[in-house]
């Protein structure tokens, strides 16, 4: 099924979707860089999440369209993965905006993303230009053997050694030249290391452009000003859509996406900024947008309803440049590739607004809510 459904995607009109990409998909960092070469699609499937020592899931025949209807998530249900929470329920990623005041601002945020572009998935099953499609992670023991770090920006990093296994998935595949994300989550002691921009040197060690550790059972944010391994300065994982959530029915947090064009400016719980623009009408990092309640989703497939039914009630954070509404999430072959661009294309940007989440800020150092 994966492999028709990826022939169908370079066949099709989904082509044309993903060629998004080329025009500034990953635009990158602490300022925007110009839009990467156009990919070549294949469909030799991937490994995408993993856990350590188990190797991670081989593709499976099951249809996405199988997922638990949808329902409306469970507040006080906070995510989890590994035994470990995704951060605390009452952080801001993880509580519904569904009932907060809309921005001021939504109007022309709106406008400068794009109100008539169309909302697009940037995962999926197989691979695009010889990697996986979306950010991958792995789950690793408390014992991982440690390595060394070394940042270009080293002075809102977090130190090394990280709990990095030689046969890590890096975003994009190992020889990717977009972001080249990495993901490791220590499953004993509930610890997340991301890097950015991250290479394997050939003594053991790595090289990467920033990194962060967070804690998941903790609130604290980086801080004030530091970058992560994201641009908005907040960590990855906690706003990627991931296969086995949306088969469960229900997501339960913020889903990650970028923007074109962002302000020299942060709102809470973002710390950074990646701009030289000032315009006010651009967004700024960490803003906060939901798909509006009135939006129709019936006759959408019971795994898109999912997503949108998250997007309204949790909403979107914008944490990074790149192409318009392109929300993040983990690779996995049971994707149905088709389905997902298809779909959610359909959902255009005038059909957001920007929210208001100020008055759930209980400290600007701490990501927990009133």
């Amino acid at each position: 099924m994966p492999g028709l459904v990826l022939v169908a995607l370079w066949l099709g009109a989904g082509l044309a979707v993903w060629a998004q990409q080329a025009n500034g998909a990953r635009v990158r960092r602490h300022l925007p860089r110009a839009g990467a070469p156009t990919p070549t699609r294949t469909s030799t499937p991937t490994p995408i999440a993993t856990v350590l020592p188990t190797p991670a899931p081989t593709a499976t025949a099951t249809p996405a369209a199988t997922a638990t209807p949808t329902r409306t998530p469970t507040p006080g249900a906070g995510p989890s993965l590994q035994g470990c929470p995704v951060l605390p329920s009452d952080n801001i990623w993880n509580v519904a905006i569904d009932t907060l005041p809309v921005d001021a601002n939504s109007a022309a945020y709106i406008s400068s993303i794009g109100g008539s572009a169309g909302v697009h998935p940037d995962f999926g099953s197989g691979t695009w230009d010889g990697g996986p499609i979306g950010i991958p992670y792995v789950a690793v023991p408390g014992s991982q053997p440690l390595v060394p770090v070394s940042f270009e920006y080293a002075d809102e990093s977090d130190p090394g050694p990280y709990p990095i296994p030689p046969d890590v998935p890096i975003e994009g595949g190992p020889a990717s030249t977009g972001d080249r994300h990495v993901l490791v989550l220590d499953r004993d002691r509930c610890r997340l290391y991301e890097l950015f921009s991250a290479y394997p040197q050939s003594n053991g060690s790595w090289r990467a452009g920033s990194g962060a550790v967070f804690d998941l059972a903790s609130h604290a944010l980086r801080p004030a000003g530091w970058t992560s391994a994201d641009a908005a300065g907040l960590p990855i994982l906690p706003g990627l859509v991931r296969y086995e959530e949306v088969a469960a029915g229900a997501i339960r947090h913020a889903i990650r996406f970028t923007a074109p064009r962002t302000r020299r400016a942060y709102v809470w719980p973002a710390r950074h900024f990646a701009s030289s623009q000032t315009d006010p009408a651009l967004p700024p990092m960490g803003q906060r947008f939901r798909l509006k309640a009135s939006y129709d989703l019936s006759g959408f497939a019971p795994e898109v309803r999912v997503i949108l039914m998250a997007m309204k009630v949790y909403g979107l954070i914008l944490a990074d440049n790149g192409s318009a509404w392109f929300v993040s999430g983990v690779p996995d072959e049971r994707w149905n590739n088709d389905v997902l661009v298809n779909q959610l294309r359909l959902v255009k940007g005038s059909d957001f607004e920007a929210v208001d989440v100020s008055s759930l800020m209980l400290d600007p150092d701490s990501g927990q809510v009133r």
